[in-house]
């Protein structure tokens, strides 16, 4: 699309909000991507959409996992075993989802939102270990877990942190902070190859997802001592950002119909 004032202003405001909420969230935190770009920045396809937000996704997380691993809370083994089986299942998902009509992919999408939103409603768990260690039969566990996550990170092109942080938890036992922090490195590499899928495909427009990474630069800097200052405000604060994309999944599913 053509780049003009207004809308290199939009992807960089859309890229700051992205890369707050995910560097705050993490799970769910990079939903609201392919929404920006659609019916903020102004993306005309949705493929173009999805492929343009899983790049840019990809940058973010990458930089807010260094964030975290300098603050010694990512689970190395573990998330090295779930995001490299995963990587299969986002080149899978993200191959079917090519093949599928825009609009009726947009209808999946915004399904996909809803249960986003609908599990971040609920009160995490902060119970684990912060000791483990990965074992054999964790690496058994983790293995399949990853497989089916990417997967639906890369039908749905989004980062899938809010499958990934459950499913590591269940999977090693670790908490709640250290499956957060570790599931950027899976949110990272899921976004990178969902979006070199598309982009073989001619199907990101690399000028806005550099300007949507810019705009997340700083989001995320925000975003990382935002986590800090509403640590004992986690709660609401995921219920009220649950809510927001609840919201725009029913626009997203009003649209894919109207569309």
């Amino acid at each position: 699309m053509a780049l003009d004032g207004g809308v290199i202003l939009l992807a960089l405001a859309s890229g700051a909000v992205v890369g707050l909420l995910l560097a705050v969230f993490g799970g769910g935190g990079s939903v609201l991507a392919t929404p920006a770009l659609l019916y903020v920045v102004g993306v005309d396809d949705p493929h173009v959409a999805i492929g343009t937000s899983a790049a840019a996704v990809a940058v973010n997380a990458a930089l807010n996992l260094a964030g975290h691993a300098r603050g010694g809370r990512v689970k190395w083994p573990c998330a090295s075993v779930f995001a490299l089986t995963g990587l299969a299942g986002a080149l899978a998902g993200s191959s079917l989802a090519k093949q599928v009509n825009g609009q009726i992919l947009l209808t999946f999408f915004a399904l996909a939102m809803a249960a986003i939103a609908l599990s971040m409603m609920r009160r995490p768990k902060d119970e684990g270990d912060p000791r483990v260690h990965i074992d054999w039969p964790i690496t058994l566990r983790l293995a399949p877990t990853g497989l089916a996550t990417g997967f639906a990170a890369g039908f749905f092109g989004i980062g899938g942190g809010f499958l990934i942080v459950p499913g590591l938890m269940a999977a090693t036992g670790m908490t709640l902070a250290n499956a957060a922090a570790s599931s950027l490195l899976s949110v990272a590499l899921f976004g990178a190859a969902t979006s070199s899928n598309y982009a073989f495909s001619g199907l990101v427009d690399w000028p806005v997802a550099g300007l949507f990474v810019l705009g997340g630069l700083a989001g995320g800097a925000v975003g990382l001592k935002a986590a800090g200052l509403l640590a004992g405000r986690v709660l609401l604060a995921r219920r009220l950002f649950a809510t927001l994309v609840l919201t725009v999944a029913a626009y997203v599913a009003w649209k894919s119909v109207v569309g």
